[in-house]
């Protein structure tokens, strides 16, 4: 199966609203994508769609051939914008819940990537500040063997020496087997990472292709695309 995800006229509506509009997408196996877009164009709402957190209004989602449900949650590993673990944990804590909710956990992998992060498993979670957080949490979730991984905004608000441990941890961990979805408003700092991007405005898809293809097409980086197409 060359797509590992295929959205077909999917809509999406928030009291009224409609965060996503005849949205159509197909990701291959072994990409690195990245969705580019301003806030409110409907980015995070894709993102909770395809992990299974929110249900779409109309149109279909298959992530390796499924619906979103029991299945696409054991296969696809989320990292949401802000912080989802207990502030009564330690990192140890934490690893050992990723371990027992989460059967593909490596909590080896996960443990040595907490070392390359510079944190111990005897900090306590609350204690942690922000750049440390976002470095726990995508060491957990890139500790899963997951099919596909999807990042929500995963350097932002975090200093230069955080963002370039985070982006080293997703070069060295990414699996030519699996799939990797990434929005990022740091759009300079994150495009070498990826292999297509995705254009979304006003909850459509305004462009797509491969990164290098766009650069040579437009004669200019996807930093400077960006600007072009949402100034």
């Amino acid at each position: 199966m060359n797509n590992i995800i295929e959205i077909k006229d999917l809509r999406k509506f928030y009291s009224g609203k409609e965060a996503l509009i005849d949205f159509n997408l197909k990701v291959e196996k072994g990409k690195i994508i990245g969705i580019l877009g301003p806030n409110g164009s409907g980015k995070t709402t894709l993102l909770k769609l395809l992990a299974g957190l929110l249900k779409e209004t109309r149109g279909e989602i298959l992530i390796h051939g499924h619906n979103p449900g029991v299945y696409t949650k054991s296969i696809v590993s989320f990292l949401p914008d802000r912080n989802f673990l207990y502030k009564w944990m330690k990192v140890r804590d934490a690893l050992e819940f990723f371990r027992n909710f989460f059967p593909d956990f490596q909590i080896e992998k996960g443990r040595e990537m907490i070392k390359f992060m510079g944190l111990n498993e005897d900090m306590d979670v609350e204690s942690l500040s922000k750049g440390m957080t976002e470095k726990l949490n995508l060491s957990l979730v890139l500790s899963r063997d997951a099919k596909v991984y999807i990042l929500d905004e995963p350097i932002g608000g975090v200093d230069i020496v955080a963002r370039d441990q985070i982006l080293d941890a997703i070069i060295n961990n990414f699996n030519p087997e699996s799939t990797m979805i990434i929005t990022t408003h740091l759009v300079s700092e994150m495009e070498n990472l990826f292999d297509e991007v995705v254009f979304i405005k006003d909850g459509r898809v305004h462009s797509q292709g491969n990164a290098d293809e766009l650069r040579e097409e437009h004669k200019m980086q996807i930093a400077d695309l960006y600007k072009e197409i949402f100034s």
